[in-house]
């Protein structure tokens, strides 16, 4: 017995199955470093190294929208609405760069931060 497929059928087949794939997040997505890990840094010896359990904080208008923590090799992921955001972390008083971060519809843009551990 031969089935006929109807192009009609076989679009929504495609769209059910293009969406079930999860599709294209949008958010950020980053590593973060702490830095200088030594007083004195030398040429080819690190000086910087992973942010393990760092709690990231996307905020907009002052309202805290989003919280990612960076796994134990200091990556994190997390999905956020187009547009502009403040980032802090959650440790008080840390100096902590870059401040702000923006996201691009229908993609996750790669922002890197470091954390200045102070040490010189």
């Amino acid at each position: 017995m031969t089935k006929i497929v109807t192009l009609g059928a076989l679009a929504a087949l495609t769209i059910a199955c293009g969406s079930a794939g999860g599709g294209t997040a949008t958010g950020l997505r980053g590593y973060v470093k702490r830095g200088p890990t030594m007083p004195v840094c030398r040429v080819g010896v690190p000086c910087t190294a992973p942010a393990p359990g760092v709690k990231l904080r996307f905020s907009r208008a002052g309202k805290i929208v989003a919280t990612a923590t960076t796994n134990n090799r200091g990556w994190y992921r997390v999905v956020l609405r187009a547009g502009r955001y403040s980032v802090g972390v959650n440790a008080k008083g840390t100096a902590f760069g870059p401040r702000s971060a923006a996201v691009q519809s229908g993609r996750m843009t790669r922002r890197d931060f470091l954390i200045d551990t102070g040490i010189r």
